[in-house]
């Protein structure tokens, strides 16, 4: 591809992704493809040949978008978001062009200190304190294996990166029942194992309970184990549950238990000051971590994860062979010591672009926009006799059932899964389901950047409709 025809494909692509932004809210939420639908028109063998990019794009058309499922659709209240916005696109599109590696401060200085910059932008703007400091991971799951290794390596007192588990302690790691799966999977990844996994039974708030925490570390000690790390949830990913932060960092404290939070979807609720209640007791905290490719309008991949001593972690993964060093960088953090993967996008390209195109107030204005439309799906939900909430509403996610009466909880289960597949089937709005104290719940969240209160109304009279249509 010459560089006039790269041109000319550019401004074709730019025109194609602003109609499909404009016109998003035509189409099926989710995908309505059968499994293998795509598999079937595809070669079963790689073109030997070049092919012109109006072919490839013409099937990309027909081929892949029937099998998209549109995530900056207003009507996806499904999952947590991943949202996009166009400042934060324009910024990929530049991010691919340079196509950086961005491991060193040498290989791309500006990477490194944009990234610097960012994470003190975002850290003031949350209201963490000035002692975390931060860089961008991939995802929360990779900030929580971090958090999980930094923890292994406290107990430890440092041994475990070099000399493994073999003679130690076991580490023990603990967590509301509710807390994301990737925190089980961390403690596999890094040696400690799902069976040293407490997971706490939450509250009928559905937060970690402060006391069975205390009793689960004692008990472990008596046992000869080794408590390593608490995972406490600042809305959890299946009810929106926020753990007490302060009644668990004092027993965090007491016990030399490393603290990590999980607020990977409502952190960025604490840009709002009304919220950051939640937060009470963050000083506490060893380490701390929210997607700003979740709620902050800022295209997948972006997690920003704060540590009070990044040296528990750096220590551990830091390998500096002789065609990595960088003298010119030495005043400057190297943030591939930061995180597992050597490899670095730049990730902190597209948060500037997003925080200056919208400035803090109005990413403000848009947050408390979707907490207030939940707000308001709560109280309707809450005043339709055949429907009933769940769990608390958190944030901008309400959890709710069908709940038409005179059925035992056995068949409203059964009913309401019955339900969402009916909902997510029309492709008129996307929603997931998760369960509330055993009993199977919808979840609906009002955090897409595009959604307005009339789509929210729109889909609570959809949710309606269908479930009375079940019979």
């Amino acid at each position: 591809m010459t560089f006039e025809d790269f041109r000319a494909q550019a401004h074709r692509f730019s025109d194609w992704m602003t109609d499909y932004l404009e016109t998003v809210e035509t189409r099926p939420v989710r995908s309505q493809v059968r499994p293998g639908d795509l598999l079937k028109q595809l070669p079963a063998h790689a073109p030997s040949g070049g092919e012109p990019m109006d072919a490839i794009f013409a099937d990309f058309e027909t081929l892949i978008m029937p099998g998209i499922t549109h995530w900056q659709h207003p009507s996806f209240f499904a999952y947590f978001n991943a949202n996009s916005s166009p400042p934060s696109v324009l910024a990929e599109m530049l991010t691919a062009t340079l196509g950086a590696q961005c491991m060193l401060w040498e290989t791309s200085p500006a990477a490194n200190e944009l990234e610097t910059r960012m994470m003190e932008w975002l850290r003031e703007m949350s209201g963490l304190p000035d002692t975390f400091t931060g860089t961008i991971q991939d995802s929360g799951s990779a900030s929580n294996l971090c958090a999980l290794i930094a923890g292994r390596e406290r107990v430890t007192q440092r041994r475990a990166a070099h000399g493994g588990l073999a003679g130690e302690s076991a580490p023990v790691v603990y967590a509301s029942a509710e807390a994301h799966s990737s925190v089980e999977k961390a403690a596999r990844i890094c040696g400690i194992g799902s069976d040293h996994v407490r997971k706490m039974t939450p509250g009928p708030d559905f937060a970690m309970r402060p006391e069975e925490l205390a009793a689960a570390i004692r008990a472990d000690r008596a046992a000869g184990l080794a408590p390593s790390c608490v995972v406490a949830c600042l809305g959890a990913t299946g009810l929106g549950s926020v753990d007490p932060i302060r009644a668990i960092g004092e027993i965090c404290q007491q016990e030399e238990v490393f603290l990590h939070i999980d607020a990977a979807w409502a952190g960025t609720a604490m840009i709002l000051p009304e919220e950051r209640h939640w937060m009470d007791g963050i000083e506490l905290a060893d380490s701390y971590v929210f997607n700003p490719h979740k709620w902050m309008f800022t295209n997948f991949d972006c997690s920003a994860f704060y540590m009070r001593n990044p040296a528990e972690l750096v220590d551990a993964l830091a390998i500096s062979p002789a065609y990595l060093e960088s003298p010119d960088g030495e005043q400057m953090p190297e943030y591939r010591d930061w995180s597992v993967a050597l490899a670095r996008r730049f990730r902190a390209l597209k948060l500037w672009f997003v925080i200056r195109s919208y400035g803090a107030d109005g990413l403000r204005a848009m947050v408390r926009q979707h907490i207030d439309m939940a707000k308001t799906l709560e109280t309707r939900i809450a005043a339709t006799p055949d429907f009933e909430i769940m769990a608390p509403r958190r944030f901008a996610l309400t959890a709710f059932r069908y709940n038409p009466g005179g059925m035992d909880e056995a068949a409203l289960d059964a009913l309401n899964m019955r339900l969402v597949r009916a909902i997510n089937d029309s492709g008129r709005l996307y929603l997931t389901r998760t369960t509330a104290h055993g009993r199977v719940v919808l979840r609906m969240v009002t955090g897409q950047i595009y959604t307005e209160p009339r789509h929210v109304e729109a889909g609570w009279l959809a949710i309606q409709e269908i479930a009375r249509g079940l019979g």
